[in-house]
């Protein structure tokens, strides 16, 4: 069985908006819809939890039950950073999950996550135990300790941008998040940074620089266009 572990917990203070950025609608429809639908979509994916940010629960559900998202099986409450918001959902699986089974954690602000990348993401995780949805950097990256000078640079041979969704063995990811606990490890950005401290091997899957997050007021302006590009593409077609 694959689960789709959606983290929703944040504020999204960035955005400057008066709600958290996975309910600013866009076209109509709330962020988080539009990612809740390529998961339902999906049809890998037998069920879906959301860590969702306290006092959204049941603005959720109704905005869910709307849409017709009938995998989502699981509200719970989204933690303080992303390591709690992971970790609550994956113990919220402990009744349903074995050890072989898969989740694909994913950010509900990254909302142009294509077929493409799940399918991928849980096909690595099957054959490897971990597929992490990744790209190579195009970019020049320098060192900087300031944010305002740098003097040495980074291979971009040795780096890999790693986004979302990551997909893991579910027995794998929970003892990562209980072990982090027991040794202290409280504020990983997301369960590859977790994994990594815990001296795991990871490995890539597709990814794609379409796969934007939502974090400014300038990323919803991009997702803006590049959704009006799929749809108007998807009504071609259809015509």
């Amino acid at each position: 069985m694959n689960y789709a572990v959606i983290l929703a917990g944040g504020s999204g203070s960035r955005t400057e908006q008066s709600v958290p950025k996975q309910f600013i609608s866009i076209y109509e429809k709330p962020i988080i819809i539009y990612t809740l639908e390529a998961f339902q979509k999906h049809p890998a994916i037998d069920g879906i939890v959301v860590s969702c940010i306290d006092g959204w629960q049941d603005v959720l559900r109704g905005y869910a039950a709307a849409a017709g998202i009938t995998k989502l099986n699981w509200i719970v409450d989204g933690g303080s950073n992303g390591q709690s918001s992971a970790r609550n959902a994956l113990l919220a699986l402990e009744d349903v999950c074995g050890g072989a089974d898969i989740v694909v954690i994913h950010d509900a602000v990254r909302p142009m996550i294509s077929q493409k990348i799940i399918t991928d993401c849980i096909e690595k995780a099957k054959e490897f135990g971990s597929g992490l949805s990744a790209i190579r950097c195009q970019e020049t990256i320098m060192r900087t300790e300031d944010g305002k000078a740098g003097h040495s640079g980074i291979d971009r041979n040795d780096i890999m941008r790693v986004q979302t969704p990551q997909a893991y063995r579910y027995e794998r990811a929970l003892w990562a998040h209980k072990e982090a606990l027991k040794q202290g490890i409280t504020d990983s950005v997301y369960t590859n940074t977790l994994m990594l401290e815990l001296g795991e091997e990871l490995h890539f899957s597709f990814g794609s620089n379409k796969n934007i997050k939502i974090t400014t007021l300038e990323d919803i302006d991009i997702f803006k266009a590049l959704y009006a590009t799929k749809r108007d593409k998807w009504l071609r077609q259809k015509a």
